[in-house]
């Protein structure tokens, strides 16, 4: 009976100097890209109204806005620094309406109006390579929107795939977070900016 309770505590004391984060597993990698500010922050949509360039005009997210019938468009001469020619971009009033509800009052006068659009979501972990203290970990991420400006711009079944890098130290896995930091793997920013659409 007694060696019974000797090798419980010793079982109990070896469990508890092994923290969750000593091995990296796919459950703790979805835990820390999932919950890490990076991962977490909105995007934002930069919608530009008064005077703009062909170039910016043209884009698809700007056709996008056109065809939904939130801006309207005429052309404009070019202020200094532009190339012909030029577009003077309009909320329309179904424009108003929309966009009015997705921002603070006191940016609702600005020619630059920044709207929340989507989140990140973390569809799995699809792989983890291990080499000594340093692993790349593969997951497939997807936008979800946030609104019905979100919905027009991003797609939320287009699924990509990202690598980010992770290193062991003396209390665990953790995530590299800064490319500033010379050591090998991706930052999460980083892997964010090049995900690939998944095939």
């Amino acid at each position: 009976m007694r060696k019974k309770s000797i090798l419980a505590l010793i079982g109990a004391l070896c469990l508890a100097a092994c923290s969750p984060r000593d091995f990296l597993t796919r459950r703790l990698a979805t835990d820390l890209i999932s919950s890490s500010d990076s991962f977490k922050a909105p995007q934002q949509f930069v919608l530009q109204t008064g005077v703009v360039s062909n170039k910016d005009y043209a884009s698809p997210e700007y056709l996008v806005l056109q065809h939904h019938g939130w801006i309207s468009a005429t052309t404009a001469p070019c202020p200094a620094g532009l190339a012909p020619p030029c577009w003077d971009i309009l909320l329309t009033p179904m424009g108003v309406e929309t966009v009015r509800a997705l921002i603070p009052p006191e940016e609702a006068d600005k020619p630059s109006l920044s709207i929340p659009v989507a989140r990140r979501a973390l569809v799995a972990v699809t792989g983890i390579s291990k080499q000594s203290s340093v692993a790349d970990v593969d997951f497939t991420w997807k936008w979800v929107p946030l609104n019905e400006v979100g919905a027009a711009l991003y797609s939320g079944t287009l699924h990509y795939n990202s690598t980010v890098g992770f290193r062991e130290y003396d209390d665990g896995w953790r995530m590299i977070t800064s490319q500033s930091n010379p050591r090998p793997g991706q930052s999460l920013d980083d892997a964010l900016k090049n995900g690939e659409p998944a095939q």
